[in-house]
């Protein structure tokens, strides 16, 4: 039986993999045959996540993806390791929920540096020689926050509007190096993180953000079968674009 999405002989780097999105995506990609190499900073929390992988031979490395300039060096000192990479998914995100008034220049500068500083820092890192595999597919986790507005997250939708931006122009520069990037674009998503934000809310706001999806209000699973999708030959035709999974948020 044929199944397109088949990621066997396939290594595949994930971000964030110490829980939520990333968590799930790399169990995932290990039912599809895939070897991961888990980045996080929580080395526990990477080791949970690695001890539910299908399969041997994944690899765990803690990480801190806020010295971007650190990045590509490091990747190039893992993939001596483990081999090289045919593919990447960067799920490592923060988010701060302020009105713009209270931003600060700190909280919009540590915003950027893990959720679009970092991004080019892997972008940059992946493309080298020996530590990629051609050809090679990027997913950068973006959010519906990068094509629509919501008070609160200035911060965090520049971040992703700007993740959204970059997979366009990165995609056509490194097509001819058999690379490709695109972006999911998650709406609300029950993640430990999320959960966490919706505590800051009252009972009529969680319940206005529920009444936004009308398919309800996603998992993990919904957002990391469109992201194996895009790492196997299903998106091999596919570069550049942002594959929204929301629930139909974005309808309204």
């Amino acid at each position: 039986m044929i199944n397109p999405m088949e990621l066997e002989n396939h290594t595949i780097m994930v971000t964030g993999a110490s829980s939520g999105i990333g968590r799930d995506v790399s169990i995932l990609l290990s039912l599809l045959g895939a070897k991961l190499v888990l980045v996080g900073r929580n080395q526990e929390e990477l080791k949970k996540t690695q001890e539910l992988l299908d399969g041997p031979l994944h690899h765990h490395f803690s990480f801190d993806l806020s010295e971007s300039e650190t990045i590509a060096p490091w990747m190039k000192n893992v993939a001596d390791e483990t081999g090289p990479f045919d593919g990447l998914v960067h799920c490592a995100g923060i988010q701060i929920t302020k009105p713009l008034r209270s931003l600060t220049s700190s909280d919009i500068e540590k915003v950027m540096q893990v959720n679009v500083n970092a991004a080019f820092g892997l972008l940059k890192g992946f493309r080298q020689r020996s530590v990629c595999a051609k050809p090679g597919s990027i997913v950068l986790i973006a959010s519906v926050m990068g094509l629509v507005g919501q008070a609160g997250v200035t911060a965090y939708s520049a971040s992703k509007g700007a993740l959204i931006a970059l997979a366009k122009s990165s995609a056509l520069e490194l097509a001819r190096e058999n690379i490709r990037i695109n972006c999911v674009a998650p709406a609300h998503v029950s993640t430990e993180m999320a959960e966490q934000l919706m505590l800051q809310l009252t009972e009529d706001q969680v319940q206005a953000i529920k009444d936004m999806h009308p398919l309800g209000v996603g998992t993990p699973r919904d957002v990391a079968n469109a992201i194996a999708f895009l790492l196997a030959d299903t998106g091999k035709w596919i570069t550049g674009t942002t594959l929204v999974v929301d629930g139909g948020y974005t309808a309204h």
